[in-house]
């Protein structure tokens, strides 16, 4: 089932990149870093092709009480394809909306509207012990310092998790752009997100990275200034295909000028 709902986490799921294990533990609700995502994963893995993880998912949507999930639904950024779905078994928005956006069933197999906080890590130096289901409940759920870490992970679930968090700010967004060591998949994920790419300075530091696909550099340059478009023709740490077509748009606009 399509719940409608598009992060690169639940891309992930839905592209089907997860591991069994993986998708066991976010089937038993083990995995979850908020609310929407959450019922997000649990609806796509209804219909997983393993019987195990499909049962598990069922058995834990069923387990959470229809009053938490009539009051989930009744949130505005819920789908419209998810309020189909559990219409068709009955549950309806109804009450207050849900507030704040911890899981609606817990780590421990527990259920309810309100979760315990995560223990707080010693340090960015235990980061590299962890599994990677630990380091995606980090990513998501954890500082702003783990998150810096963690977008570099070579596991591309681990950097999806990071820019699916609900704590990612825009100013971090800004930075992850301008990274040229992390996955080239991390910078498309942020080079096609429309909300991101209407900050300007996400699609410049976009551009100005040489670890960014071609195709997408190309693309965010015809929003960049004259000025910076002006930059890029002499940059040496950008493609050369970007490099021509910079010279070429710099010199269309000294045409119009003249």
């Amino acid at each position: 089932m399509d719940p409608g709902l598009r992060s690169p986490l639940v891309d992930s799921f839905r592209r089907g990149e997860v591991a069994r294990e993986m998708r066991l533990e976010a089937a038993q609700g083990a995995f979850a870093p908020r609310a929407l995502d959450q019922i997000a994963l649990l609806l796509i893995l209804v219909d997983d092709a393993e019987p195990e993880v499909a049962h598990a998912a069922n058995a834990t949507l069923d387990a959470i009480p229809r009053e938490a999930l009539a009051s989930f639904l009744s949130r505005t950024d819920v789908t419209g394809e998810m309020r189909d779905w559990f219409t068709g078994r009955g549950i309806v928005p109804a009450g207050e909306a849900m507030e704040g956006d911890e899981p609606l069933v817990q780590a421990d197999a527990t259920v309810g509207l309100a979760a315990p906080k995560a223990p707080e890590l010693s340090g960015v130096q235990r980061l590299a012990t962890m599994s990677v289901m630990e380091k995606m409940k980090v990513a998501t759920r954890g500082t702003r310092e783990e998150r810096t870490v963690l977008i570099r992970d070579p596991n591309r679930l681990v950097a999806a998790a990071v820019l699916s968090s609900p704590k990612l700010t825009e100013n971090e967004v800004e930075q992850i752009a301008r990274m040229a060591n992390v996955a080239e998949e991390v910078l498309r994920i942020v080079g096609t997100n429309r909300a991101w790419i209407k900050n300007y300075t996400v699609a410049a530091n976009l551009v100005r990275n040489p670890k960014t696909p071609v195709a997408i550099s190309m693309n965010l340059m015809n929003r960049l200034t004259e000025r910076d478009v002006k930059m890029l023709t002499t940059d040496r740490n950008v493609p050369e295909p970007l490099r021509v077509a910079a010279r070429k748009r710099a010199s269309e606009s000294a045409s119009r000028r003249g």
